[in-house]
Formats: C-alpha cells, structure tokens, sequence
C-alpha cells in the first residue's frame, strides 16, 4: 500500500516580526503626510507612464533604511528602488505609497504596504492607512486585526446583492463587467490597497484588481486568508506573481472568477 501524504501547515508568524512591520509601516507612511495635500508637491511620471513623488521615494527609503541595519541578510523588493537579494531566505516587500493617484490628488484613500515573505511564502502582511490612520495587519496562523480589533470578512453569500470594488473598471474585459452589471453586484471604486482592507474588515464582499505588481498585492494572501477569506490571481493560483488579483470572503469566489475569465461569445 502506498504512503499518504499528509500536508504540514507552515508555521506561525514570529508575532515580534509582526509588531516590527506594522510599526515601520506606520513610520514610513507617517512620512508621506509632510506631502499629502501639498499646493507645490511634484509629480514625475516614471517609465511605465505611473506617477512618482519624493514622498514615495522618502518613505521606501525609510523602509530600506531600517531593514539595512536591522536585517542586513534580508531581501528587499520595493517599488521604487532596485530590488537587494537576501541571503537569509526572507524578503521583505514594500509599496511606499499604493495609491499615487490618489496621494496626488488630496484623497486621503491611498496606503502603505508592507509585507514579509519566507519559505511559506508571505508571513506577515500590512496595510496602513496614513491619512486616516487606520491599520490592518496580519501573521500567518496569528489571526487579523484592524484598528486594534480582530475582523473577518462579510458573509455575503451571492454576488446578487455583493459589494464589489476595483482599482480601476477600464482594464477589465467588457464581457467581465457585463457579466457583474447583470449577476445584481453592488460596482463601487474603492481601490488598491484600501478595497483589500474593506473585504478584509467585512466592509465589502470582494475586491478586483485587473493589473497589478507584486509590491501592490504582498500584503494581501496573508490578510485575506486570516480575515476568513480567499485570495488569488484571476486563474486561481494563490501567489502575487500573476498579474491581477482577486480579493473575497469566500462564499462569492468561484462565482466571482468564473465571471472574470469567461470569453466572450
């Protein structure tokens, strides 16, 4: 007879290595308030035709700053500087402002992202708010926590009546947003990494995210799934490799991304 395997879940997050990430996370987005709402701020477009500022670049400098004193062996991704390749199998991944747009324009909307990933894959995730100071974190096997206070997702458990939000509806398919104008789905814009706090925080019942970097969904597999919900690209795969991203509390997933992927007749 054959062996059966028998899966190990990955162990906890070392809790210290949370309270370290959400505290530097809320250090480097308290940096970008010295610039949000800014009459003279100055706005540069990088080579991928998105926005830069010297708050984005002062808060990921910030974040690198530490992690060069405080985990010398640690890898960085961040989207504003070049990657630095670790040699203690961690790596750290941050998003100084996730939200330019938004941060540019005065609306209080956009965060800070920060997350580390292991062997597991991503241990610990970070959403802050600054603006509005309002922080979601979670470790894996730790739970999450939102303003001080364990949350979980909705319980929504249709799309008919579902709030769902997106970064942005342009780059979804036409046949995607027919399918979602017609299933009864609440359409709301509540983007980045604030329309992964709402589904986290049961606010909302899911969130879309049709392109998207590495550096904008880090935070997101480890959050969702410690808030009770389900997390993954558009295929169905759980990393923050592929692409896009979408965001749920469970019950409305597979509805959700079979909507996304059908092709049009």
């Amino acid at each position: 007879m054959g062996s059966m395997e028998i899966a190990v879940a990955p162990p906890p997050a070392d809790p210290t290595l949370v309270d370290e990430a959400v505290a530097l996370a809320k250090a480097a987005g308290a940096l970008t308030l010295r610039w949000f709402g800014s009459a003279d701020l100055e706005v540069e477009t990088k080579g991928d035709s998105t926005p830069v500022t010297a708050a984005d670049r002062a808060a990921e400098a910030h974040v690198r700053a530490h992690l060069a004193e405080a985990h010398p062996d640690d890898g960085v991704l961040g989207e504003e500087e070049a990657e630095r390749v670790g040699t203690s199998g961690r790596r750290w991944i941050v998003d100084p402002i996730d939200g330019t747009k938004a941060f540019v324009r005065g609306i209080p909307l956009y965060t800070t992202l920060l997350a580390v990933e292991d062997e597991h894959g991503i241990a610990v995730g970070v959403i802050h708010v600054p603006a509005l100071d309002r922080t979601v974190f979670a470790g894996r096997g730790l739970g999450c926590v939102a303003d001080g206070q364990t949350c979980r997702v909705s319980a929504a458990g249709t799309l008919d009546g579902a709030v769902v939000t997106t970064s942005s509806w342009e780059h979804w398919p036409e046949p995607a947003l027919l399918g979602l104008r017609r299933s009864g789905a609440a359409m709301k814009g509540w983007g980045d990494g604030y329309g992964y706090l709402l589904v986290a925080t049961g606010a909302v019942d899911a969130m879309v995210d049709p392109a998207a970097a590495p550096y904008d969904l880090a935070p997101m597999p480890v959050i969702i799934t410690e808030a009770g919900g389900l997390f993954s690209d558009w295929s169905g795969a759980t990393g923050i490799d592929g692409g896009n991203a979408v965001a749920t509390n469970g019950a409305i997933h597979a509805d959700l991304r079979t909507l996304l992927t059908t092709e049009p007749e």
